[in-house]
């Protein structure tokens, strides 16, 4: 945001003028990247609930009864994984707790989920 000028103006409007200035970057601005930083954390869940979905949809079209892949460990560390039976998923319901679901009960539940977010 470039500055405006008020030595031009009179010293009652430079002290309005200051005041605001000094409330934007005091208050304002560290509320609007507290939002962002928000709105980034919620886009990202709704990224991680689609890409299950994504893989939901995957498993049906090919009909996998039994799945090889990898398993983000954190820091971009993978490990692989077999899962030797796909009509059930554990999905991160928050708060810390993970639900034992059959791919339509995943699939209805990251539909309201994403739709919630949006909100």
């Amino acid at each position: 945001m470039e500055a405006v000028d008020f030595t031009n103006y009179p010293a009652e409007i430079q002290s309005a003028a200051n005041k605001y200035e000094e409330f934007i970057r005091a208050r304002l601005e560290p509320d609007l990247t507290q939002v962002v930083a928000d709105r980034d954390a919620v886009y990202n869940r709704m990224s991680e609930y689609l890409k299950l979905k994504t893989h939901i949809e995957t498993i049906r079209s090919q009909n996998l009864d039994e799945l090889e892949t990898k398993v983000d460990l954190g820091s971009n560390f993978y490990a692989k994984a077999f899962v030797p039976d796909t009509e059930f998923l554990f999905v991160n319901v928050g708060f810390g707790f993970h639900l034992q679901m059959t791919l339509n009960e995943a699939d209805e539940f990251i539909d309201q989920k994403v739709n919630h977010m949006e909100k």
